[in-house]
């Protein structure tokens, strides 16, 4: 809450990364609350990621993960899966490993 009204008021600092990103968002279903996400590597839920983007920053748990509208519990390398995300995202979003 703090960290979007100081983004607001445009008093926060965004740090830019260092690492490189696990995989970017591809398209945002805002009415679901889904972001479709292309990983860069094998990706198992539970994992904690942080989306990153020119208006987004936050982290969350890997808990809800759809590929061809089934549950898995790995996401694989080069796959678009969906993930039910708890923010608003933006197609070109990077997707970071925590």
């Amino acid at each position: 809450m703090l960290k979007k009204l100081l983004r607001a008021l445009g008093l926060s600092k965004k740090v830019s990364r260092t690492d490189k990103p696990v995989g970017e968002v591809t398209h945002y279903y805002g009415n679901l609350g889904v972001a479709i996400v292309k990983f860069n590597q094998d990706m198992p839920a539970g994992k904690n990621v942080t989306f990153q983007g020119a208006t987004t920053d936050f982290s969350q748990d890997l808990s809800s993960m759809e590929l061809d509208h089934k549950s898995v519990s790995l996401a694989p390398r080069g796959k678009e899966v969906g993930l039910k995300v708890k923010e608003k995202v933006r197609e070109g979003d990077k997707v970071y490993l925590n």
